[in-house]
């Protein structure tokens, strides 16, 4: 039996101002976009090279409108891993994602924290 994680739901305010950031900022390319009718939409960006995305779902009601870039308390809760951390940190910073930290190295890797443009918190990393 093989299993993988495919997808991750992210609460959004906007689809499009999303996708302007994931894709425009961060560089994932836009997997999906089909229109599910009654204002929702099934939106997946994808980071080069990976098989799993996120799946951008617009907030619904005040309780998940609330959880908008919080929604791991303010803990880091995505990571994002490359390649080539230096090129990376790099074309994200000149593109104006907020690194929080200048790179630091760990044991298990090259890592800075960013946040996305509701304020949720990633690192960006370059294991070991």
């Amino acid at each position: 039996m093989t299993q993988r994680l495919a997808l991750t739901a992210l609460v959004v305010r906007d689809y499009d101002e999303a996708i302007g950031f994931y894709v425009n900022q961060l560089g994932f390319g836009l997997t999906r976009d089909d229109d599910m009718g009654g204002g929702k939409r099934w939106v997946v960006v994808t980071p080069p090279g990976s098989q799993g995305g996120l799946l951008l779902a617009k907030a619904a009601g005040e309780a998940q409108a609330a959880r908008v870039g919080d929604q791991t308390g303010g803990r880091v809760g995505f990571f994002l891993h490359t390649d080539d951390f230096a090129a990376d940190h790099a074309r994200m910073a000149a593109a104006g994602v907020k690194f929080l930290e200048a790179p630091r190295h760990e044991p298990y890797a090259t890592v800075a924290v960013f946040e996305d443009l509701y304020g949720n918190r990633w690192d960006l990393l370059q294991p070991k």
